[in-house]
């Protein structure tokens, strides 16, 4: 008599969260152009043209690969310890106060449920891993920086995780951990991330741009708008106890 056929491993379920507006309430970018300034790092010119490419992101006017390309230039010849030193030490002082409760809620709900909890943003590797790490969530795909002899190139690893490239490194990342994608959360913020919203079966927008909004409306998804930290933490502290 023939042996039984191996069972098939049951498919994992994901909840994948887009970071800034997401899980944190600031842009990243700003914040850490921000943090370069009062180090005197950057001029105010410098920030300003930040602020500008920001607003032409959210009004979907800019070119977001060849900006990207643009900027991370500038990190070229620098040593790959001494950033993520300084990445760590910038997310201690502004990026973990800018961290939605009831985003982090939600990672501890889908934590506790066994699924496999991931972030999934266009920011770097220095950018993410810290606030990773702060939110205890293992799994995150970001925008690459080629790196030689602990040193950056100022070249992208391609493609960067944004629109269509997200949907590349996330591609690569459900079939190593065998997700099922039609189970599974995401979570964000953004229009551009409409192509990875139609992938799983359990879409969710959180405080979105207008563009997403209306498109939430049509697509009767669900949308959630999170209390900024500090008035969270002003309706925390004025509750009785």
């Amino acid at each position: 008599m023939p042996s039984a056929l191996p069972a098939r491993p049951r498919p994992r379920v994901g909840a994948f969260f887009d970071m800034d507006k997401t899980l944190i309430a600031q842009n990243s970018g700003t914040l850490y152009m921000k943090y370069r300034y009062q180090r005197g790092e950057v001029s105010g010119w410098e920030v300003l043209a930040g602020l500008g490419a920001y607003l032409q992101y959210k009004a979907g006017l800019l070119d977001i690969e060849a900006w990207t390309k643009k900027m991370l230039v500038q990190f070229k010849g620098q040593s790959e310890r001494t950033l993520t030193r300084e990445a760590n030490r910038w997310c201690r002082e502004m990026v973990v106060q800018a961290i939605y409760p009831e985003a982090e809620r939600l990672v501890r709900e889908h934590q506790a449920a066994g699924r496999v909890v991931a972030i999934v943003s266009g920011a770097t590797k220095f950018v993410v891993r810290p606030l990773a790490e702060r939110l205890g969530i293992k799994h995150y795909l970001y925008t690459r920086l080629e790196v030689e002899q602990g040193r950056f190139t100022g070249r992208v690893i391609e493609p960067i995780c944004f629109e269509e490239g997200k949907i590349y490194w996330l591609q690569q990342f459900i079939e190593e951990q065998g997700i099922d994608l039609a189970k599974s959360w995401f979570y964000t913020d953004s229009i551009t991330d409409v192509p990875l919203l139609n992938l799983v079966g359990h879409p969710v927008v959180t405080n979105p741009d207008p563009f997403l909004y209306r498109e939430a409306v049509r697509r009767c998804w669900p949308v959630r708008f999170f209390t900024p930290p500090s008035a969270a933490k002003t309706l925390s502290d004025g509750a009785p106890g």
